[in-house]
């Protein structure tokens, strides 16, 4: 569906990517946070995380691709991309940990007694799908901003060498050549 959707294999395939690194911040937030890895609820977790950064890799690909198409160039097209996505990227990942902390912290707020408390055994089932999703966002945030476009310039890079390459093959060639003379 990707493919289809961006017309390109390498964007695609940079959208998946991000989804793996991203399980590797999940990783990482656990070992930071010094918290368990449980299989089943940091797997939802992870299954959580997937399409948050999934929809802000398609988003922010296709604001690229809208640019390049009304004709800004690759390095323009990337600049005005990271500056339209910054603020709702960065509100996403921002409200979605604020709103993860107290669960990553095992508080419990009980409204009808009005009682606060810390690590109670309601609150502990959800910290591993937490832990995860926050630790997981943290990182593929960077990922988004920084990673994401940085590729999307050596694809552009590379893109512009090769077709500078076949150019000055094909007006090398005898063909080329031939055909002028006629």
């Amino acid at each position: 569906i990707l493919v289809t959707q961006f017309n390109s294999l390498y964007q695609a395939g940079l959208i998946l990517t991000a989804v793996v690194f991203s399980t590797g911040g999940v990783l990482l937030g656990h070992l930071i946070m010094d918290k368990p890895f449980g299989i089943i609820m940091s797997s939802v977790g992870i299954i959580t995380l997937a399409g948050i950064v999934v929809n802000n890799n398609i988003v922010f690909i296709d604001t690229y691709n809208v640019l390049r198409a009304r004709g800004a160039e690759a390095y323009e097209a990337v600049v005005r991309t990271c500056a339209v996505r910054l603020r709702p990227v960065l509100l996403t990942t921002v409200t979605t940990i604020v709103g993860l902390m107290p669960m990553v912290l095992g508080i419990n707020i009980n409204l009808i007694d009005r009682e606060l408390a810390i690590g109670a055994p309601s609150s502990q089932w959800w910290t591993q799908l937490a832990s995860s999703v926050a630790g997981g966002l943290a990182f593929a945030t960077v990922l988004t901003l920084f990673l994401t476009p940085s590729l999307l310039m050596i694809q552009a890079n590379v893109s512009s060498r090769l077709a500078e390459r076949r150019a000055a093959r094909s007006a090398d060639s005898p063909m080329h050549d031939t055909a002028h003379q006629q």
